[in-house]
């Protein structure tokens, strides 16, 4: 009986030590793994931080609509790093930290089964020293041998009802720990990529406000100075809407109508001028 009861705990305690052991192992890659994540997005925004300097460098050098558009560019992109920054500080508190911290977890629950094994060892080299004797011995000294043996398994029930409760309790723990760790992981992705999207839709928008034609003309001036009127006046002519185009036809051709009458008017003074003068000399070739 009392050496099927030490089996059963036997059967019990290593269980309890491979639930510690798997913790231990899994939880040790888990906290490594994502350390290794926040150390990765913390290069990624050190890189981006570069790319900005570089881009904001770039945008001094070249036309005016390019220029400000780079710029808009990298003011949204420093701010993402900003978001980056903060991911990366709360990656490091709500999941590596809670991970971390079941190194010293898992060592107290090892110390106690090992003072669990210690008490089912004691228990077995008891029981182990009655049944001797018994055999060797028949007389009293077995009744000492029992009541050590009854002290023994007291200690390890004891020791291993104790294990039992801070096991389960360590479980139920781990259980609240791994969704916690895990929701806030993904809570803290879903902020992040959230902004992320706010300011990429701003930086977009600002590369596609770049005025193509006006910074080309610009470059084109500054090859060639004298053109620059004539040629930034046909530009503002092609950005012209249809109804402007249409009104500025008309302008002209109604413009091109009185002007024609006016010389179509002096034309004819011209020649009642003329019949006059014609009708003058013959009036004085009479009079002769």
């Amino acid at each position: 009986m009392l050496r099927r009861s030490l089996e059963n705990r036997d059967a019990q305690t290593r269980q309890l030590q491979d639930a510690v052991t798997n913790v231990e192992k899994h939880f040790g890659e888990l906290c490594q793994i994502f350390a290794a994540y926040v150390r990765k997005t913390a290069r990624l925004r050190d890189k981006a931080d570069l790319l900005v300097n570089e881009v904001n460098v770039y945008a001094s050098t070249e036309t005016p609509n390019l220029k400000q558009g780079l710029k808009n560019f990298a003011d949204e992109f420093a701010k993402l790093q900003d978001y980056r920054q903060a991911e990366v500080e709360r990656l490091e508190a709500k999941v590596v930290e809670p991970l971390k911290a079941y190194g010293t977890i898992v060592k107290m629950k090892r110390d106690d089964l090992k003072a669990t094994l210690t008490a089912k060892n004691r228990e077995a080299k008891q029981l182990s020293q009655l049944e001797r004797t018994r055999q060797r011995n028949p007389s009293d000294r077995h009744i000492i041998a029992e009541s050590e043996l009854q002290r023994a398994t007291m200690d390890a029930t004891r020791t291993t009802r104790h294990l039992e409760e801070t096991i389960d309790n360590f479980e139920k723990q781990k259980i609240k720990d791994i969704k916690n760790i895990f929701s806030e992981f993904i809570t803290i992705e879903m902020l992040f990529h959230g902004k992320a999207l706010e300011v990429y839709t701003a930086a977009y928008q600002n590369i596609q406000k770049i005025d193509e034609d006006e910074d080309l003309e610009v470059f084109r001036n500054s090859l060639y100075p004298q053109d620059y009127s004539s040629r930034l006046d046909i530009v503002r002519a092609n950005s012209k809407s249809p109804l402007q185009r249409s009104l500025s036809t008309k302008c002209v051709s109604g413009t091109g109508q009185i002007a024609t009458c006016r010389l179509r008017k002096d034309q004819q003074a011209d020649d009642d001028d003329e019949d006059d003068d014609d009708l003058d000399v013959t009036e004085e070739e009479n009079q002769f």
